[in-house]
Parts: structure tokens; C-alpha cells; sequence
């Protein structure tokens, strides 16, 4: 018989250090992040100290000449060669090197990629790039239409029957092309309304694991009842608690947003005054090919190019000699060094941490989709962050966070979100929207399956069918 009781011993909990909570916290920050932060912490602590001049990528010491004189790494930039054997000057953009000639010109025209993304790349030329990218060169004046006529919070904002009049183009390819901008970063761009908006966004939610009974509900029938908050009333129809309503709101409030794009769109001004700008990579990946034709793709952390951090020196050497010195120096002071030097040392282990795990997981990506990178998306293979944590034997969580909000700039010179490279069925989607763009006569979702599995899918009907919704696509019974 079974006895109810109370046991009263200990057992083991696991408390996440303040080390590790910081460690996570950088490592999640994207690169504009970042460099807020160090630009924070550098002005916050006065034991900080930040050189704006390249580091090496691996171990984030600065360069000088041809190869990183801590851990032996070359450069494979010759740039910074350059900078080392002449008296090289810094350019103004990330304290990148650059050989300056007399009249403080580049003595070099190479291309940069970072300069393209900061001079070029604004989030509207991102997303029209993007499209552009994924249909027929005949449907780009119809891409730049859309993506113009897209509000300063990324909401569509046009008529369906003027744009079909405009273009002579069919309400189902114009419907395409819109599915493919609602499936792009920032998630909810493209919305038509505030619903369609919060509903994108709650799919992708949703399929990262965060659930909330009765909130589609609410978002489909009740969102003018939840914004004058009556609460009960919605309970009512909807057969459950006032309670439950009020943490449907708390739960949209905190993660849904209704203005996806504010402010991002053509590097325009955010609400605090702050401005926007392009989307920059966190991570540049390069294609480079040996004497002998052997290609092969280098990862850069762009957050490398940026900033050397370092203890000040006077507060290293109190630091180090405050044992010996503590006549000369009151309790205050020696908690004040002590503080501020041992907050500095986490800060800068922290960051090193981050550009060696940002790094060695893009490396992972980039073995593990060799193949995207060399023949495009048709050649996108199913992955997941699980695979890559097991590869690389590091916890899922740690991959998601590094890889959160964050975006890559492949050898093509296109800004994607790391995001893309988690897309099982990209590849999929595209040949099915390849194989419907090119019908002779209207394909059945089972034609499509049976020519998907002659190519090396096998993807059953139904699967087909949630595919084409999801592009947009009518059945072959309406095209």
C-alpha cells in the first residue's frame, strides 16, 4: 500500500552561474548589439579599453603584418599584409586597415564586401534581392512594386485589382510572390493587416515551441474585443477563463509586434530618434580557390574587424601589485580595482567566447550545406540545430541562441538570416513552385509529389498540399 508523506531531504538543483548568464547574454546579441554594448561597457567601466583596429578572428589579439603574432594564424587578407610592411593607416569604417598613399587615399580598389552591405544593403534592397532570387526574372518589376509599396511598419499596402491591371499578372502569381515576402526576416513583414501580421509571427513562434491556449482564437475573432479589454466577454465565447484572455494579452504583448519593420525599411528613424541602418552580417562567408582549383569557403565574424579590447594598463598593474601595496590603498579602493578590473576580464572573455563559438558553428553550416553554397537552394539539405549542437558537442540551446537574430553574408554577396540554413523544405518549396511556374497543363498536388519523387523528393500529397498553400498557390482544379 502506498503511503502519502513528506520527504524532507535536499536535492540537487542546477543554478545557471552570473558568469554563464553573461556568456549567454553576449553570445546572443547580433552585431549591432554588440557593438552597443562594448561602446557601453567601454564607457561604464573605466578598467575598459577598446582600440579600434582588425583582431585576429580566432584569438582576438590585434594584428600586425602578415600573421597573428599570439596563436600563429595567417591572414589571409592582403590588405592587412599590406598595412604591416608599409606604414599602413585606419580606414574609417570598423578600423579595418587599409595602406593610406600620401594624400590619405586607399592605395588599393579592392572589393569589400562589409562596404557593399554598409553603403548598398537597406532592408527593402534586402528583401527585393531576396525575391528577386527565387522567381523569374519576368516577375521583378512586380517584386519592386510589392516591396514599395510596403509600409514604414512593413505592412502591404496596395489593391489586388489595380495591381493586376497594372502588371496583366494573374491574382495567384501576385499571391506567390507575397507568401515568399511574409516568409522572410523580420518576421510579419508583408502582412496586408494587423491580423495577418500577428498570425505570421505566431506560426513562427509556434514552431519554435512557444505555445498559449486560445490565443489564435483570439487574434482570428477577437482582437477589437482584446484592445478594449473585455476580457470577459471573449472568455465567454470562447468557453473559458477571464484569466486565461488576460495571459492571451500578456502573451501577445510580449511576443508579437504589430510594427515588424518600423523604422528599418529605408534606413529611416526609429521612435526613440536612433537610426536605423542596413543590415549588416554577423558572419562573412568568402569562396576562395587554390592554384590548383580547389575551392574552399572561409568564415570571417564580422565582430573581428571591428574592436580590441583590452584591461587599461593602470588598472592591470594595481591589480596585480595590490597585495603589496595595500598601505598605499584603502578598502575602497581596492574593492573599486578589483570590481571594475575583474568586470573587464569577463567582459573581454565573454566576447572571445563568442566570436570562437559564432565561428565554429558557421564552419559546421558551411561543411554540412557545402553543397547550398555551390549550386544554390535546390541543393539546400534538410538540418537542424540539433545536428549541428551534435556535431560540434554543444547543447541545441546554444546553437539557437548563437544563431538567433543574426544574418550571414554568403560568397554571392546576398545578407540571408542563419535561419535559412535551418529551412528543411526550401529546397522543396522551390521546385514546386519551379515545376508550377512551368506546367503545360494544371498539376495535381499528386502529379507534383510523383515528379518530386523522380527528382529525389519524396514528399507525400498532403504534404504537397500544405506547400503550395504556403506559396500561395490555388489547386489545379482554379489555376
Amino acid at each position: 500500500m502506498m503511503e502519502m508523506g513528506q520527504y524532507t531531504g535536499q536535492l540537487p538543483m542546477r543554478v545557471a552561474s552570473p558568469q554563464l548568464v553573461a556568456a549567454n547574454h553576449i553570445l546572443a546579441l547580433s552585431s549591432a548589439e554588440l557593438q552597443a554594448a562594448i561602446q557601453r561597457e567601454v564607457s561604464e567601466n573605466p578598467a575598459m579599453e577598446a582600440e579600434e583596429t582588425p583582431v585576429c578572428p580566432q584569438c582576438g589579439r590585434p594584428l600586425q603584418g602578415a600573421a597573428c603574432q599570439t596563436c600563429g594564424r595567417r591572414v589571409r587578407d592582403e590588405r592587412a599584409r599590406q598595412a604591416g610592411a608599409d606604414d599602413a593607416g585606419y580606414s574609417g569604417y570598423d578600423g579595418e586597415y587599409a595602406a593610406r598613399s600620401a594624400t590619405g587615399q586607399s592605395a588599393e580598389d579592392e572589393y569589400d564586401p562589409m562596404l557593399r552591405v554598409a553603403t548598398q544593403i537597406s532592408l527593402a534592397e534586402s528583401l527585393t534581392r531576396s525575391l528577386q532570387a527565387q522567381f523569374p526574372q519576368r516577375d521583378g518589376p512586380l517584386i519592386e512594386y510589392l516591396v514599395g509599396n510596403l509600409d514604414d511598419d512593413g505592412r502591404l499596402r496596395f489593391d489586388m485589382t489595380e495591381t493586376v491591371e497594372l502588371f496583366d499578372a494573374e491574382p495567384a502569381r501576385i499571391e506567390r510572390i507575397i507568401s515568399a515576402l511574409q516568409a522572410m526576416e523580420p518576421v510579419g513583414v508583408g502582412a496586408r493587416d494587423l491580423r495577418e501580421c500577428l498570425l505570421i509571427q505566431l506560426d513562427y513562434i509556434e514552431g519554435q515551441g512557444v505555445h498559449q491556449s486560445f490565443v489564435r482564437e483570439v487574434i482570428g475573432r477577437f482582437l477589437t474585443e482584446l484592445s478594449e479589454h473585455k476580457h470577459s466577454q471573449i472568455a465567454f465565447a470562447l468557453g473559458t477563463t477571464t484569466e486565461s484572455i488576460h495571459q492571451v494579452g500578456e502573451f501577445i504583448r510580449h511576443n508579437l509586434n504589430p510594427f515588424p519593420a518600423r523604422g528599418r525599411l529605408d534606413g529611416g528613424t526609429l521612435g526613440g530618434g536612433e537610426t536605423a541602418g542596413p543590415i549588416s552580417p554577423d558572419v562573412i562567408i568568402t569562396r576562395s580557390a587554390s592554384p590548383e582549383g580547389v575551392v574552399d569557403y572561409e568564415v570571417e565574424v564580422v565582430e573581428s574587424r571591428r574592436f580590441y579590447l583590452r584591461v587599461n594598463p593602470d588598472y592591470e598593474g594595481l591589480s596585480t601589485t595590490m597585495a603589496a601595496r595595500d598601505a598605499a590603498l584603502n578598502d575602497a579602493d581596492r574593492r573599486h580595482i578589483q570590481h571594475y578590473v575583474s568586470r573587464a576580464r569577463l567582459f573581454i572573455a565573454n566576447i572571445k567566447q563568442r566570436r570562437q563559438t559564432l565561428g565554429r558553428i558557421t564552419r559546421c553550416i558551411v561543411r554540412l550545406q557545402r553543397d547550398f553554397l555551390d549550386e544554390g537552394v535546390r541543393h539546400l539539405h534538410p538540418l537542424t540545430r540539433a545536428k549541428v549542437a551534435t556535431e560540434l558537442g554543444m547543447h541545441e540551446s546554444t546553437v539557437s541562441r548563437a544563431t538567433a537574430a543574426k544574418f550571414v553574408m554568403l560568397p554571392t554577396g546576398q545578407v540571408i538570416p542563419f535561419s535559412n540554413f535551418f529551412v528543411a523544405n526550401l529546397s522543396v518549396k522551390d521546385v514546386i513552385k519551379d515545376l508550377i511556374d512551368h506546367e503545360a497543363a494544371p498539376l495535381t498536388d499528386q502529379d507534383i509529389a510523383a515528379q518530386l519523387a523522380t527528382r529525389g523528393f519524396p514528399v507525400a500529397r498532403r504534404t504537397v498540399a500544405k506547400y503550395r498553400e504556403q506559396l500561395g498557390v490555388l489547386p489545379s482544379t482554379l489555376r
